[in-house]
């Protein structure tokens, strides 16, 4: 149980269901998380809003005195919407979009200060609404979509780096958990919609956040370290149809 020995890997989003399972995997294979979240939120050690420049400067000036290193980073953060290009209105598009992008661009952005100096790894959670489309997913669709595109562009900028820097895109379907209830609230019949998303899945069932967590163990770890700006698809065989 030690494939993250001694690694300090911060995670943003950690009071979330899957940002929590992420932090608590890393702590059981013997790295350090640390959870940053919203301010109030539960059982976090930095409160960080993900789309303030100076909540990201704030904290990972904390983290670079004490414990004076990053060797991993984890996107987790993140909100989804549901609407069609025509019915979802401004102020939600720009919601999703900050949170969702912009929040991942900032993270890269000023994480990749402490990563560079040791070397480490980027993972940025998106979506396989990142690879494929929707009709009623406009704005996440195009946010996790660009996070997927962001991520190969940072991980090709990480591998000039010495150490480098790896950044990889992890891609889940609906995953068990509030965003997934949040979603399934959207739809005028959410009974009929959850049996629907599961039934629409080849594995018939949706995931859980502890298998996503799972993932990114290996792409944090050293397993990995020729892995770099690709995107793994955890979906139960959504997309291969």
């Amino acid at each position: 149980m030690d494939r993250l020995k001694d690694k300090i890997i911060l995670v943003t989003g950690a009071a979330g269901a899957i940002g929590t399972a992420i932090a608590d995997a890393v702590v059981k294979q013997g790295g350090s998380a640390i959870r940053t979240d919203l301010p109030g939120r539960a059982g976090i050690d930095h409160a960080l809003d993900v789309t303030s420049e100076d909540d990201w400067t704030r904290t990972l000036a904390a983290v670079g005195a004490a414990p004076g290193r990053l060797d991993g980073l984890v996107n987790a953060a993140g909100i989804i919407a549901v609407g069609t290009v025509e019915g979802t209105d401004f102020a939600t598009w720009r919601r999703v979009m900050a949170i969702n992008l912009d929040g991942t661009f900032l993270g890269c952005k000023y994480g990749m200060r402490l990563l560079r100096r040791g070397g480490g790894a980027i993972v940025n959670i998106s979506s396989v609404s990142g690879l494929v489309g929707g009709h009623n997913l406009a704005a996440y669709n195009a946010s996790k979509g660009g996070v997927r595109l962001l991520t190969k562009s940072v991980a090709l900028h990480g591998a000039r780096l010495k150490p480098a820097v790896r950044c990889n895109s992890v891609h889940p379907a609906f995953i068990a958990g509030p965003m997934a209830e949040e979603m399934i609230g959207q739809f005028r019949d959410p009974a009929l919609a959850r049996e629907r998303l599961a039934a629409s899945v080849p594995l018939g069932r949706f995931g859980t956040p502890t298998e996503v967590a799972e993932l990114c163990v290996y792409l944090l770890g050293d397993e990995s370290a020729f892995v770099t700006g690709a995107e793994f698809v955890l979906d139960g065989g959504l997309t291969a149809q």
